[in-house]
């Protein structure tokens, strides 16, 4: 009976896109155990319902930085920009999109026609007056491409007060939290296969896609919350309201679990290294 209830939910349309390390967390979140994570890829593995049911791809796990370390929301934000397609070939429009390291919630995008230093600037600007930006308070992470060191945007930066983080030319640098997003994105089964009718319609989507990510979407690497509660701090509450959910699972039918349950502790400090090749540095920068 329960292992057709666990079938049951994982084929309805809410959890049918998602693996059972999102489906758990989700019910626990709405007070409901069924299963272990385990016990959910067990069951699913049996009936040969674990094959991917949307177009994203196994997450691939990105080497823990030393460099600068956040400890908290708007500390260390990183940026980029990515190319969306449109129905000419060979023109695209273009996604500025920022992160906040720590939370992973996405602080500001814009999409335009064109690259430009002077467009990134406003959007900092924007940012900082949205997250309420003190002088000295942010450390903005870029690669070295001409939007991100152009003068206006350098410029910008130093009269907001905000640290540019730049890769150096000689070092490879993948910028892996705002790759990591990118690919999120562009793997959404929303995403047009072929192009965006127009500006007003990438905006639209890319709107939509921001709601989803940041309130809806239970990241992996922050314990399966979503980047708004990280960001708020909700997430202490509720994993902690998980912890309870899964302790008195185990006490119920200790049987069933093998060992403790899995850790919950809110996730701590996030990482990043601007400068991977720097040699002899030992010192870690609290952004």
């Amino acid at each position: 009976m329960e292992r057709q209830h666990i079938i049951n939910v994982a084929n309805e349309a809410t959890y049918t896109n998602l693996p059972p390390n999102q489906i758990v967390p989700i019910l626990a979140d709405k007070g409901i155990y069924l299963g272990s994570e385990s016990t959910f890829y067990r069951i699913l593995k049996a009936h040969k319902l674990l094959n991917h049911r949307q177009r994203s791809k196994p997450c691939q796990k990105v080497k823990k930085p030393k460099a600068l370390v956040a400890t908290g929301p708007n500390q260390i934000y990183t940026w980029d920009i990515t190319y969306l397609p449109t129905t000419v070939k060979g023109l695209f429009f273009y996604l500025y999109m920022v992160m906040d390291v720590f939370s992973r919630k996405v602080v500001g995008w814009q999409v335009h026609d064109n690259e430009s230093s002077a467009l990134a600037a406003d959007l900092m600007t924007d940012i900082c007056k949205r997250e309420d930006i003190k002088r000295g308070q942010v450390v903005l992470h870029s690669d070295n491409g001409s939007p991100m060191k152009g003068a206006t945007m350098l410029a910008t930066l130093q009269e907001l007060g905000i640290m540019p983080s730049l890769s150096r030319p000689s070092v490879s640098n993948d910028n892996p939290y705002s790759e990591s997003l990118f690919r999120t994105l562009k793997y959404r089964p929303e995403y047009p296969e072929k192009a965006f009718l127009n500006i007003a319609s990438s905006r639209r989507w890319v709107d939509d896609f921001v709601c989803w990510y940041n309130n809806e979407h239970r990241h992996s690497g922050i314990k399966f919350v979503t980047p708004a509660q990280r960001h708020t701090g909700r997430d202490i509450e509720i994993l902690a309201q998980r912890t309870r959910l899964y302790h008195a699972a185990k006490a119920r039918h200790p049987e069933r679990w093998s060992g403790n349950i899995k850790n919950l502790e809110p996730v701590g400090s996030v990482y990043l290294n601007p400068e991977k090749g720097k040699a002899n540095s030992k010192e870690v920068e609290t952004a």
